[in-house]
C-alpha cells in the first residue's frame, strides 16, 4: 500500500538533499512515528549505495575531531557525508546528551555534510535499534559516505562492525589502548586501525605493538585484508588523507571479496530481527498492559513455572 502523499513528499525532498527533511525522517525513525513503515518503503528502493564507515575508540582518543578532520578531507574529495553520532541517553528526556551543534560545528554550513546525534535509549551495545533506520536515510539522501561514531563504552565497539562496511578503531598512545584492544577483542573487528594524537610520547611503541599484535592474528588466507595501522594528529589533520585513501582501498577490497555484500546481509538480517521483536513487545503490551506478565511472574516466583514456560505462555496469549 502506497503511503501517504507527505511522506513521499519529504522522501524526495531528501533525495533532493534538502536538510530538514532529512533530520525530519530521522527523528520520524527515531520517535517510532506512525509514518515509519511508509517512510521505510519509499526510502528502500534508493538506499544501498553509501560506503558505511563505523568509527569507535576508548573516550579520549579523539573520535570527534577525527571525524570532523575525515569529514573536511571527504568533502574536498567531492564526497556528500552523512555523520551518525551515537550517544549515551539523557536520563531524563531519553535523547542524546551532546547535541548536534556542539559536535563538528565548523561543517554545519555545509549543505552536503549532514550531522546528527542519536540516543542509545538504553540499548545494549549503545546502538539503537533505530539506527539501521537512520542508516537507510542518509543513504537514500544520497550521501556518499556515512560515518557512525559510537560512544566507545562496553560492547558498542564490537556491535558497530554489523552496521559497517569499514571499521575504523581509534587508539591513542599512554593510554595503554593497545593492550586493552588486545583484551576486548578489538584486533578482530578492525579493518583500519589510527593511533590518534601521534605527536605524543610512546606513539611509535603504541604502532609498533598493534602492527605485532596483528601479525600475531591467524591469517584468513592470502586475499583476506591486512589491517594497516596509522598515525594521525587529527587536530592538526595529519594522516587524514591516509586514512581516506585506506577507506577507498578496504571498499575496493570489500567490494571485490563480496565481504560488502555478507556484511550488509547480515546487517539487514539484524535489522529485521530487531524490528520483530520491537512489534513483538509492543503486540504484548498493547494486548496485556502489564497485566499477563505480572501473573506469569507471581508463577514463577511461586514455583508453579519455569521462566521458559512462563515465556511461551505470553507468547501463546499475545496470538
Amino acid at each position: 500500500m502506497a503511503g501517504p502523499p507527505q511522506t513521499h513528499e519529504l522522501v524526495e525532498r531528501a533525495r533532493g538533499g534538502e536538510q530538514l527533511a532529512v533530520a525530519r525522517l530521522i527523528s520520524m525513525v527515531e520517535n517510532a512515528g506512525p509514518q515509519l513503515r511508509e517512510v521505510s518503503a519509499a526510502l528502500t528502493p534508493h538506499a544501498g549505495r553509501a560506503h558505511v564507515v563505523g568509527l569507535t575508540g576508548s573516550p579520549g582518543v579523539g573520535k570527534s575531531t577525527s571525524t570532523s578532520a575525515l569529514i573536511t578531507e571527504l568533502r574536498a574529495r567531492d564526497r556528500r557525508v552523512g555523520v551518525l553520532a551515537v550517544d549515551p541517553s539523557s536520563p531524563f528526556s531519553g535523547g542524546a546528551l551532546l547535541g548536534d551543534r556542539v559536535r563538528m560545528g565548523e561543517h554545519a554550513g555545509d549543505d552536503g555534510v549532514f550531522i546528527r546525534s542519536m540516543a542509545t535509549r538504553g540499548h545494549l551495545g549503545g546502538l539503537s535499534w533505530a539506527t539501521p533506520q537512520a542508516l537507510r536515510v542518509l543513504d537514500a539522501a544520497g550521501c556518499d559516505v556515512v560515518v557512525v561514531e559510537t560512544v566507545g563504552v562496553g560492547q558498542s565497539e564490537v556491535e558497530i562492525v554489523g552496521l559497517a562496511d569499514s571499521t575504523v578503531v581509534l587508539l591513542a598512545p599512554g593510554m595503554g589502548d593497545g593492550i586493552q584492544a588486545a583484551k576486548a577483542g578489538i584486533l578482530e573487528i578492525g579493518d583500519i586501525f589510527v593511533v590518534n594524537k601521534a605527536d605524543r610520547d610512546g606513539a611509535r611503541r603504541t604502532v609498533r605493538e598493534l602492527r605485532n599484535m596483528l601479525h600475531l592474528r591467524e591469517g584468513g588466507g592470502a586475499d583476506a585484508w591486512d589491517p594497516p595501522v596509522l598515525s594521525t594528529v587529527a587536530s592538526r589533520a595529519e594522516g587524514i588523507d591516509a586514512l581516506a585513501d585506506a577507506l577507498d582501498e578496504h571498499l575496493a577490497w570489500a567490494d571485490k571479496s563480496g565481504e560488502r555484500e555478507r556484511r550488509r546481509r547480515e546487517r539487514a538480517r539484524r535489522e529485521i530481527e530487531a524490528i520483530g521483536m520491537e512489534q513483538v513487545r509492543t503486540r504484548m503490551e498493547q494486548v496485556h498492559g502489564g497485566d499477563a506478565l505480572d501473573a506469569l511472574t507471581g508463577r514463577v516466583l511461586a514455583g508453579e513455572l519455569d521462566p521458559w514456560a512462563a515465556a511461551d505462555e505470553l507468547l501463546a496469549q499475545s496470538g
